[in-house]
Parts: C-alpha cells; sequence; structure tokens
C-alpha cells in the first residue's frame, strides 16, 4: 500500500497481515479523497475501524491536522503504530483500542467535532445504519463536515440521518461508497 497523495506521497505503508481487515483500493481512495477533498486546511478526523490506519494517514497527508483511529484488534493497532512511525506523524494522530461503539461514546464523552468521519466497518458488523444516526444524536460532527461509508456494493443506505445529507453514491466492484455531508 501507500500513500496517494499530498506530503508524503508514493510513502509505502504496511497492511495488516492475516484477513482480519481488508485495505481500502488506492483506486477507490482515490476517488474518495476526489470527491471530499482533495486537500484539507487541517481540520478533525474520526477513522472509526482504522485497520493499517490507511485512510487517516491520506488525509494527514493531504492536511488534515489530526486524526483518532480506532480498532479492535491488536494486529491492526501494531501496524497502525508502526505506519504513524515510519512517517513521524505521531503527534497528528491518537490510537483508540476499543470497539466503535465504545470509541463513539469516549468521543461524545469528551466533547469532541469532527470534520472528517471514515466508517470501513468489517462487512459481517455493518452498523453504519446505527453509527450515522449516533454521530447526529450525539453532535459529534462539525458544520459541513464530511461522513463517508465503505461498505458493500449491495448495501444502501437512507438519504438523510437528521441533518446528515446523502451527497453521492458510488460502486467500485464489490465495493460501495457512500458520501454525506452535515447540513
Amino acid at each position: 500500500m501507500r500513500i496517494v497523495a499530498g506530503k508524503f506521497r508514493s510513502r509505502v505503508i504496511e497492511a495488516v497481515d492475516g484477513d482480519a481487515t481488508r485495505p481500502t483500493l488506492d483506486k477507490v481512495k482515490e476517488a474518495v479523497f476526489s470527491r471530499i477533498g482533495p486537500y484539507f486546511d487541517g481540520g478533525e478526523m474520526l477513522d472509526l475501524f482504522g485497520g493499517s490506519g490507511n485512510m487517516s494517514l491520506e488525509a494527514i497527508s493531504r492536511g488534515i491536522s489530526h486524526s483518532i483511529l480506532c480498532d479492535i484488534h491488536g494486529k491492526a493497532i501494531a501496524t497502525i503504530r508502526r505506519n504513524i512511525k515510519t512517517l513521524g506523524i505521531q503527534q497528528n494522530c491518537e490510537i483508540w483500542k476499543m470497539d466503535y461503539k465504545k470509541a463513539l461514546a469516549a468521543a461524545s464523552e469528551q466533547g469532541r467535532k469532527f470534520d472528517l468521519v471514515y466508517l470501513d466497518p468489517p462487512y459481517q458488523i455493518q452498523q453504519i445504519d446505527w453509527i450515522l444516526t449516533y454521530l447526529e444524536e450525539h453532535d459529534l460532527l462539525s458544520s459541513g463536515a464530511d461522513v463517508v461509508c465503505e461498505s458493500l456494493k449491495e448495501d444502501s443506505f437512507k438519504e438523510y440521518y437528521g441533518t446528515l445529507e446523502q451527497v453521492k453514491d458510488a460502486t467500485y466492484g464489490i465495493t460501495r461508497i457512500t458520501y454525506y455531508k452535515k447540513r
């Protein structure tokens, strides 16, 4: 895997060993950041199912100031730590080893607000509806925030979750990317 653009363009990052995670393909990553960026002037990110850290590292390379990377798997957390150290961006990242419900509750208790949220849950979990509702109901999103959901192409989601509006939906092979904007 590699960083596609920005400060760390072409830098290679590790994938998580085994089949506990599935990295977002470069073509999908490029499409996502072309839609929501392609570059950022700061901002806070939540990467709720961090895996290798691929999407957060790309966002930081493109100008996001800070990201919380969450994952429950030890191998994923170890890979995220190595990738962050390789790029020398420890000050830009927080790593939370906990499940997504605990992470959302912790972010809410801390009064966090996010400008970008990336959701790529394991296909067997698929709690995107619940997560979108939680983000909205617990006021975790800044005005104008982007929420990007990666799922199976067969999945579909509501057009609105409170003030979150679906603004685009695209498929890439077996992957569906659904984009929401906080209005």
